[in-house]
């Protein structure tokens, strides 16, 4: 059996002052004390809310690290030369809080910042969060109390910091309490914070000028593994032929035209109109703001039109619903594979394009997606329409913040 490798950060060296002269103290990376070679100390790490003890043990000119690095309610007691010397207990009230992201995709971190603003609220704290410039920028505007900051800064004087992220392998209990693929990759993000597991959409600020007068829906095709593209290869064509049919405009608002790895290429689908491109994310969030509805993938495209609060009609097999923000216009085929991202017995593997677990090279492979058929989509576009009493024949199209 090969060795697991599990992720680390560096979060540089500890330097603030615990008020025991000599020892620093702070919550950069876990619970984290440099005692000097100066006595003998002893070292208990408590978990106060499960009245745990995590770490106990004897030390002299040494640096001691929890092993768990998420939200932890430690109490850090230390003896010198046998007389308890401190005992600090975790606050973050008024403190700098680091928040750190990862950089390189769009989904995940629309799923879980909204985590770091009930952090704020709830600890009354000082809240950094380090992220992609241009998400950053979208989220400013509507989050002013807390501080953006470019990837891989660390802003000084920080008392604690938290990594975001579904961390692999998913045995990974250093920076994750519990399995993601059990519980969706949204909700791993209050596990990690200690806060109350509740989905929560992040706040986005679009234009109030609809960009395209004519009533249009948007789509999006393209996803970063074969496993979450509608491998129908009918599906989208006769989709598209649907909503044309029905008096829309069909907008492709993708990244890119084409995509895929060896064996697995996908383009533009064919029919609709061609507004891909690396156009600016605020401008990708205007013009689903005033879109009627999208259909896509489980991919970020879909992430953002959730955040901007339009309709999602969400295409997906190798996931279960609880995967992603709930949307009552999910399609999913129940009666072949499904579900093998959220399967505990799997293990996803970023390198593999064309990552199917239970069937790869099979006539079976990607049944998952391939067997929902654009009937299925065509009858949920239906209902969305009729939810939201749309007709744009007769010229009735959903406004911003029509919300349901």
């Amino acid at each position: 059996m090969s060795e697991k490798n599990y992720v680390s950060f560096n979060p540089g060296p500890v330097v603030r002052e615990s008020g025991l002269p000599g020892v620093k103290l702070d919550f950069n990376y876990g619970a984290r004390i440099v005692l000097p070679d100066d006595a003998d100390y002893h070292v208990r790490l408590t978990d106060q809310d499960t009245s745990s003890i995590l770490y106990e043990a004897d030390a002299r000119g040494a640096m001691i690290t929890s092993t768990k690095k998420y939200y932890i309610n430690f109490k850090v007691e230390i003896w010198k030369e046998g007389k308890l010397a401190l005992t600090h207990n975790l606050d973050l009230k008024g403190k700098k809080v680091h928040i750190k992201f990862p950089v390189g995709t769009l989904g995940d971190i629309l799923a879980w910042f909204p985590y770091a603003e009930e952090f704020r609220k709830k600890h009354q704290c000082q809240v950094c969060c380090s992220m992609s410039e241009e998400i950053g920028q979208l989220f400013a505007p509507a989050y002013p109390d807390i501080t953006f900051l470019p990837p891989d800064t660390f802003p000084p004087d920080c008392y604690a910091t938290y990594y975001m992220g579904i961390f692999f392998p998913a045995d990974d209990r250093f920076h994750q309490p519990t399995d993601f693929r059990v519980i969706g990759l949204a909700l791993n993000i209050p596990y990690i914070l200690g806060l109350d597991v509740v989905e929560r959409r992040p706040i986005l600020t679009p234009s109030k000028k609809r960009p395209i007068k004519e009533p249009y829906v948007c789509i999006a095709a393209q996803a970063t593994s074969h496993a979450k593209y509608w491998n129908n290869t009918r599906g989208w064509m006769e989709t598209i032929d649907f909503l044309k049919a029905l008096g829309y405009r069909v907008l492709c608002i993708d990244k890119e035209k084409v995509h895929g790895s060896g064996r697995h290429w996908h383009t533009i689908p064919y029919g609709c109109e061609d507004f891909t491109g690396s156009l600016p994310l605020q401008e990708r969030v205007d013009m689903l703001a005033h879109a009627d509805f999208f259909i896509g993938l489980s991919s970020g495209l879909a992430w953002l039109a959730w955040g901007a609060g339009t309709p999602v009609i969400m295409v997906s097999g190798f996931t279960l619903p609880y995967n992603e923000f709930y949307t009552p216009y999910r399609v999913i085929n129940f009666h072949v594979c499904n579900g093998c991202w959220t399967d505990s017995s799997e293990e996803f593997k970023h390198a593999d394009f064309g990552w199917c677990p239970r069937h790869a090279g099979t006539e079976r492979e990607f049944e998952c997606t391939r067997f929902i058929s654009s009937g299925q989509v065509c009858q949920t576009i239906q209902r969305l329409m009729s939810d939201y009493k749309l007709d744009p024949k007769k010229g009735r199209i959903r406004r911003v913040n029509d919300g349901k």
